[in-house]
């Protein structure tokens, strides 16, 4: 049977399944920054980015985050949980770097301490501007119980990664996340954490592990996103 296409996104493709509380999410070799403006296909990308994606998943889900992932379904797909997307990109940041130093006195490498969240606006169009949480409830994004949720859980998913990623001799910088409504009405983290959703830096020379090696061409992003692959999954 034909999978409906239901999105198709800047790098992932989402497929009805043949339950309908659950999708299909195939992750695309396509790579893109500055808003679509540098774009490029690299295979194998997207598998990397989907197994990535599963395994912080898992250890998420096993350290009490509530996830949209319910399996693997080979080279670059994910089934899920259909969820009900809050269009809010919630940003965590750790140490001060890309926009956050280009708009603001922070020197770039600095120590932010508590972590800094910042909720952005999901929309292209208007390049993904910043939200207060004013403004979040005045468009009845979310309410303020749920915006209180939102940023918990932020917070819980960062204390989770920081541990994984300081075991494997990586610095998470900052990442970026998204979160949805389960059909029980239950706040979920959906879309994907990978290497083109965080800023990573190897530990001891600060070298870029993300998406920044193809913004700003630091050099083979793919043989970078499979080295951060390979540390991540280990024996997998």
């Amino acid at each position: 049977m034909t999978e409906e296409l239901l999105y198709a996104g800047k790098a992932k493709s989402i497929y009805r399944s043949d339950s309908p509380d659950e999708l299909i999410v195939v992750f695309r070799d396509d790579i893109t920054a500055f808003d679509g403006g540098k774009k490029d296909v690299l295979a194998g990308k997207g598998e990397y980015n989907a197994r990535v994606s599963a395994r912080l998943f898992e250890l998420l889900e096993a350290a009490g985050v509530p996830t949209h992932l319910l399996a693997v379904e080979g080279p670059g797909r994910m089934r899920v949980r259909w969820l009900t997307m809050i269009p809010l990109e919630v940003i965590v940041r750790n140490i001060a770097a890309g926009s956050l130093v280009r708009n603001y006195p922070f020197e770039e490498g600095s120590r932010l301490d508590p972590p800094l969240i910042v909720i952005d606006y999901k929309d292209d169009t208007r390049h993904d501007p910043m939200l207060n949480d004013e403004i979040v409830l005045a468009l009845r994004l979310a309410t303020q119980a749920e915006l209180d949720e939102l940023k918990a859980l932020a917070l819980r998913v960062n204390e989770v990664l920081n541990g994984v990623f300081a075991d494997l001799g990586i610095l998470l910088v900052d990442f970026k996340i998204e979160f949805g409504r389960d059909a029980g009405g239950r706040i979920r983290l959906g879309d994907e954490i990978s290497m083109d959703s965080m800023r990573l830096w190897d530990g001891e020379t600060r070298e870029s592990l993300d998406k920044d090696v193809y913004r700003f061409a630091k050099g083979d992003v793919l043989s970078t996103y499979a080295r951060v692959a390979d540390r991540i999954l280990g024996d997998e």
